[in-house]
């Protein structure tokens, strides 16, 4: 970015969590851009507390400051949405990250309109997804926007030199920051994602100090939970009976999953910039939510929709992890998604069990499975001599292809 370009900046909206990075980039935003910096901070259930985020943005002279809990919107238009195509990156990653930038970038570009800010600024380095998946958000909803990446602008390239340029800055650190971290970290009420520093061999297995939010399978009760998760059009809407919003469930689940050990993932994935990676993940609720959703649609969803969904839904995870969430094609195929739900209501019975979350039941009004019709038992709505005629007309072309001796 150009010095004229700098000169042009007057306000900017940074997506701060009041950490060692955004708080020297919000002191490194107002020395190199000269500019007034408004923060954004997001609740998105990430389990910290936000009141040190303000007190040190108030501290660095920041006048507007917003936080704000973003939960129920998060689990309701992001997570749900995404659960109701079973969404699954390189068929294991359920995308706990990639989800939230969206809603981010979102109202960082709306917070900006709203105080008359020229830029918005991200924390993420130009290593990373994150960089990718916040500012195609910018540009998809501000075409306009100016996008300040410090990361790949600056000459702070190490977490010493952070440390040097916060306490030249008198810029406060928490004590277990001082010195090399064990690894980085990401959460929200979906995920928590560990990658880095003594998770980089892939070789080496991740140390219990590592999870966060569940027991280890190994560790967890010896005897199951049983659950039941209601859903109404692809949406779970309660668990054993009770009426719950969605960031409710969700919580709730993560409890239920994480005293039994469920939702961990070690991985090692494809980042969009070209790199593999290795992550540890934690997905508890997640987990039990993509079981149990695939459980209610296997008895109400009809065979060629349910397949057609399996085949998209591939290319629909690779659009979420890229940060394509505001792209016309995946808005194409979450309409697809959505309309396939409307009969997708019942209930679900799950056993948790030492890592495990295993469908053992499901029903509902609007189910497809007859028993009439796959009994072993004798019945009188399937004629079996109709099946003859069914296999030697699929078998037709196999038949002549042999024929023809190919």
């Amino acid at each position: 970015m150009t010095r004229d370009i700098k000169q042009d900046i007057k306000k900017v909206v940074l997506a701060y969590s009041g950490g060692l990075d955004t708080s020297v980039i919000l002191k490194w935003l107002q020395e190199t851009y000269g500019c007034e910096v408004v923060t954004f901070t997001a609740d998105l259930g990430q389990g910290e507390e936000l009141a040190p985020a303000r007190a040190k943005a108030e501290m660095l002279g920041i006048k507007e400051i917003y936080i704000e809990d973003l939960r129920e919107e998060f689990v309701r238009d992001y997570v749900f949405p995404m659960f109701r195509m079973n969404a699954l990156y390189e068929g294991r990653y359920l995308l706990g990250t990639s989800i939230a930038r969206p809603l981010i970038a979102k109202r960082q570009i709306e917070i900006a309109h709203a105080t008359g800010a020229d830029a918005v600024a991200h924390g993420a380095t130009g290593k990373g997804n994150d960089q990718v998946r916040f500012e195609l958000g910018y540009y998809a909803l501000d075409p306009d926007i100016k996008v300040i990446a410090p990361w790949r602008e600056w000459d702070l390239v190490s977490r010493t030199d952070l440390i040097a340029f916060a306490e030249k800055h008198q810029i406060p650190i928490a004590k277990d920051k001082r010195g090399e971290a064990p690894f980085s970290t990401d959460a929200n009420l979906l995920h928590t994602s560990s990658e880095g520093k003594v998770l980089e061999d892939p070789w080496e297995e991740a140390g219990e100090f590592v999870y966060s939010r569940s027991v280890a399978p190994e560790d967890a009760p010896d005897k199951p939970t049983v659950i039941e998760i209601g859903f109404e059009t692809g949406d779970p809407v309660s668990i054993d009976g009770k009426a719950l919003s969605p960031a409710a469930l969700l919580t709730r689940l993560n409890e239920l999953g994480g005293e039994n050990g469920i939702g961990r993932l070690d991985l090692v994935e494809n980042r969009y910039v070209g790199m593999k990676s290795r992550g540890i993940y934690e997905t508890p609720g997640g987990t039990i939510l993509h079981e149990a959703h695939r459980g209610i649609e296997s008895i109400t969803l009809d065979r060629g929709a349910a397949h057609l969904k399996d085949e998209l839904m591939p290319r629909y995870a690779e659009l979420v992890y890229n940060g394509f969430w505001f792209s016309p094609e995946r808005e194409m195929i979450q309409a697809l998604a959505d309309l396939s739900q409307a009969h997708v209501s019942g209930r679900v019975r799950v056993k948790l069990y030492k890592g495990s979350a295993t469908v053992v039941g499901r029903e509902s009004d609007q189910s497809l499975y007859s028993l009439g019709h796959v009994t072993f038992e004798a019945d009188s709505v399937y004629d079996q001599r109709d099946a003859e005629g069914f296999i030697k007309l699929n078998a037709l072309r196999l038949m002549l292809l042999k024929r023809r001796g190919s």
